[in-house]
């Protein structure tokens, strides 16, 4: 039989195995990323994944490749993914269908219609990845197409290899063709990887390239200007489920420390390290994040 003293050092004792147990199981707390099928969003889910191990206890799962921006963003509103990189852009314009403005209005915007249902973005990488085109380099000198209302002119000569997304996106093929009078020969919808290939086996001869495309820096091309400026600013953003942060407030500090670390040259050569060079890109990750001194 306890005494009134033996029964306080007994739940004293539940309660501090009660608290260890909590604590444990904290520890070994997992968290799903997610990332569309091209490498730049693979790249940005290892960064945020390795810096959020580093400098937390989670554990964050992998889920890489999923296919198109429309998949990832379903997965992320389901409950299916926590945490994924996305694009200012694309959300304001393609998931929620409002008109975007400057870069700063399409971000603010963003946060906006996201906390509806129930995700907050936290600011830009630092980095602008929108739509273009490239045509060959020695042509377009030898013509004078710096535009895309040069290329318009001579558009109907020419094969576009684009992603299959942007074929039906209301902020891609159907609106960008309309706003420039443009009118392809034929339009092939491709995976991301294969626009270059195709390019160099001359199944095409224009392709729609992200500002970022590491190919870019292999294949001579040149990369024409939006002077209309059709496409909104897309700003590769962390983007997170509200009850996940609820639930892991310390992500809220990992993850503002990536704002502003990446620009538009960095991630070029990144992706150009994955889709030139082989390396993996868990590998490129990590080492962009030793260089910038953000992991202990």
């Amino acid at each position: 039989m306890f005494t009134r003293s033996g029964k306080f050092v007994m739940v004293t004792i539940l309660l501090l195995m009660t608290l260890t147990l909590a604590a444990c199981s904290a520890k070994g707390d997992t968290i799903t990323l997610g990332s569309r099928n091209n490498t730049e969003s693979i790249i940005l889910s290892h960064i945020m994944g390795q810096l959020i191990e580093d400098k937390t206890d989670l554990k964050v799962k992998m889920k890489e490749n999923l296919g198109g921006s429309n998949i990832l963003w379903s997965g992320l509103l389901q409950g299916e993914i926590d945490l994924i990189p996305d694009y200012t852009g694309t959300i304001v314009a393609n998931y929620y269908q409002q008109e975007p403005g400057t870069a700063e209005e399409t971000l603010e915007k963003t946060k906006q219609l996201i906390a509806n249902d129930g995700l907050t973005a936290f600011n830009a990488f630092g980095f602008n990845n929108t739509y273009t085109l490239s045509i060959d380099e020695k042509f377009a000198e030898e013509n004078n197409i710096v535009t895309f209302s040069d290329f318009a002119a001579i558009s109907d000569e020419y094969t576009l290899g684009c992603v299959f997304e942007f074929i039906d996106r209301p902020d891609g093929l159907p609106g960008f063709q309309k706003e420039y009078g443009i009118k392809f020969k034929e339009v092939k919808g491709m995976d991301h990887g294969m626009m270059y290939r195709s390019y160099g086996e001359k199944e095409i001869n224009v392709i729609n390239s992200y500002t970022t495309d590491g190919q870019l820096q292999v294949y001579d091309v040149r990369v024409l200007e939006d002077d209309k400026s059709f496409f909104p600013p897309y700003h590769a953003v962390p983007v997170i489920r509200q009850d996940t942060l609820a639930k892991y407030p310390e992500l809220s500090e990992v993850l503002a420390v990536l704002e502003n670390k990446i620009d538009e040259e960095a991630m070029q050569i990144m992706n150009g390290k994955v889709d030139n060079d082989g390396l993996r890109a868990k590998t490129v990750a990590k080492e962009f994040l030793e260089q910038a001194g953000l992991l202990n």
